[in-house]
C-alpha cells in the first residue's frame, strides 16, 4: 500500500474533484469507473497526487494512467483552465443492499508533505441481479470443445426480480481465433457474413417481447471450430462469448483441446535398417518389415504420451529401433507394443517433421494365411493428456498387412503369402 500522507488541509480551492460512478451495481460484476478533476487556478499546478481507499470487496485490475501501487497517481502538472482523468478496472463483490463508499484525495506535494487540496466520495450500492443469465454447449455447462466441432449454444435468460421486462434486445460478442465465423447461423438472431456477433430482437423472440417475473427465455444459436488454425501459432485457444442484456452482461468461454493424430506404416524397402526374406513372404518363413508410427499434435501441449498396437502371434519385434533411445517396449503375454514419449510440445509435426518411430518386426506366415495378405500389426492408438483441458486425447490408425499400401516398391502380388 502506499505510504504517502496527507495531513494539511485547505478549505476552499478552485479544483473540480469527483467519481464517475455508477449508483447502483450487481455483486461480483466488472466496474469501470473513472475520477475527474478540473483546475480553476489561474496559475499551474504541479508535484500534485491523487490517492484512492477502496472499499472492501473491491478488486483493482488495472487502470490508465498505471497507478503508481495500484491506491496513489502522480500528477507532474495542472495547466491553468484544465484537468484529466483517471480510469479504474475491478470487480466489486458484496452482500445485498451494502453501500461501497469509495473515497479520493487530491494533494500537492511541498516540503516534506502533502498537502490536501480536495477529498471526494462516493458509495455504490449493491443490488440484487434482475436478470439470471446461463447458457448450455452442446448440452454441458462446461463443454471442452474439439477441432472441427460443431457446437450448439442455448442462452438462457431469467428474470429474477419483481417487475416484468419488455421490448429487450440480446446481444451475443464472439471472441475467439479459433471460431470458425463463416459457420455462424441462428434461426432467430440476425448477424452478417463473417460478423463475430449476434442480434436478437424483441419482434423475433417473444420472452424478450415481454418476460414477467420469474420466467426465463432461450435463444440459440451454432457455429463451427476450425478444423485447423496455423496460420499463426495459437495457443490455449479459448472461445469466449459475452452476452448482454438490459442492463446485465455476462461473459462465458470454453477450452478447445488439441489433436493429436497418428499414422502407421509399413515397409520392407526403407533406409532405416534394410529387411530381408523372401518376397512374397513364405509359409514357415521368415521376412522382415519395417513399422513407423508418425505423431502430429496441434495447438496445446500434452503429457503422458503413448502409442501402443498389438502384434499377431506370428509376428514379433526384432529389437531394431531408431532413434536408439527410443523409449519402446513389447510384452510377450499381451503382444503388446507400447512407444511410451511422455510430454509432446505443441505444434509437434506441424510443418515440420512428424515425431517418428521407426521399429522392425519379423513375420513367420501360417499355413491359414496362404494365398492371403498376413497381418503385421493391429489398429494403433495414441493416447496423451491435454495439459491446458485436462482431456484424454486418442487417435487410432487402421491395422497393417503384407500389402504394404506405403511402400511404392512393391507389387499387389508381392504381398501374398506363398
Amino acid at each position: 500500500e502506499s505510504k504517502t500522507t496527507f495531513s494539511t488541509q485547505i478549505k476552499f480551492v478552485p479544483l473540480t474533484f469527483e467519481f464517475d460512478l455508477p449508483s447502483k451495481i450487481e455483486t461480483g460484476q466488472g466496474l469501470q469507473f473513472s475520477l475527474n478533476y478540473f483546475s480553476n487556478f489561474d496559475c499551474e499546478l504541479s508535484d500534485l497526487r491523487i490517492k484512492i481507499n477502496y472499499p472492501d470487496g473491491f478488486l483493482f485490475k488495472d487502470s490508465s494512467p498505471q497507478a503508481l501501487e495500484k491506491t496513489e497517481w502522480e500528477i507532474p502538472f495542472i495547466f491553468q483552465a484544465s484537468g484529466g482523468r483517471i480510469r479504474i478496472l475491478g470487480e466489486i463483490k458484496g452482500e445485498v443492499g451494502e453501500q461501497k463508499v469509495f473515497r479520493g484525495e487530491l494533494g500537492i506535494y511541498k516540503e516534506g508533505e502533502i498537502i490536501v487540496l480536495k477529498e471526494v466520495a462516493q458509495s455504490i450500492q449493491i443490488i440484487e441481479p434482475a436478470l439470471y443469465i446461463s447458457q448450455m454447449v452442446n448440452n454441458s455447462p462446461d463443454y471442452i470443445a474439439n477441432p472441427s466441432d460443431l457446437l450448439h449454444y442455448e442462452i438462457f435468460f431469467k428474470n429474477i426480480g419483481k417487475i416484468s421486462f419488455q421490448k429487450k434486445f440480446l446481444l451475443v460478442k464472439l471472441d475467439g481465433e479459433v471460431f470458425d465465423l463463416g459457420t455462424l447461423r441462428s434461426d432467430k438472431g440476425e448477424s452478417g457474413p463473417g460478423d463475430n456477433s449476434i442480434i436478437f430482437d424483441w419482434k423475433n423472440v417473444p420472452k424478450l417481447s415481454f418476460l414477467d417475473a420469474g420466467e426465463e427465455g432461450k435463444v440459440e444459436f451454432w457455429i463451427k471450430v476450425k478444423e485447423e488454425d496455423f496460420s499463426q501459432e495459437i495457443k490455449n485457444p479459448v472461445l469466449k462469448d459475452k452476452i448482454l442484456i438490459s442492463e446485465a452482461e455476462k461473459e462465458f468461454e470454453i477450452k478447445v483441446n488439441s489433436k493429436l493424430v497418428v499414422w502407421q506404416k509399413a515397409y520392407f524397402q526403407e533406409e532405416f535398417f534394410g529387411n530381408s526374406g523372401p518376397l512374397p513372404p513364405r509359409v514357415a518363413e521368415t521376412t522382415t518389415y519395417t513399422i513407423l508410427w508418425q505423431l502430429e499434435n496441434y495447438w496445446n501441449d500434452l503429457s503422458n504420451v503413448k502409442v501402443k498396437a498389438v502384434l499377431p502371434s506370428n509376428v514379433r519385434p526384432t529389437g531394431k529401433i531408431f532413434p536408439e533411445d527410443a523409449k519402446f517396449t513389447f510384452d510377450p503375454a499381451s503382444r503388446e507394443a507400447i512407444w511410451n514419449i511422455g510430454d509432446v510440445a505443441a505444434y509437434q509435426g506441424i510443418g515440420k517433421v512428424p515425431l517418428t518411430l521407426a521399429f522392425q518386426v519379423a513375420l513367420i506366415p501360417d499355413l491359414d494365411q496362404k494365398g492371403k495378405t498376413a497381418s503385421l500389426i493391429k489398429e494403433v492408438e495414441a493416447i496423451g493428456q491435454d495439459k491446458f483441458t485436462q482431456d484424454i486425447l486418442s487417435s487410432k490408425f487402421p491395422e497393417l498387412d503384407t500389402s504394404l499400401p506405403d511402400d511404392e516398391t512393391i507389387t499387389e502380388q508381392q504381398g501374398i503369402v506363398e
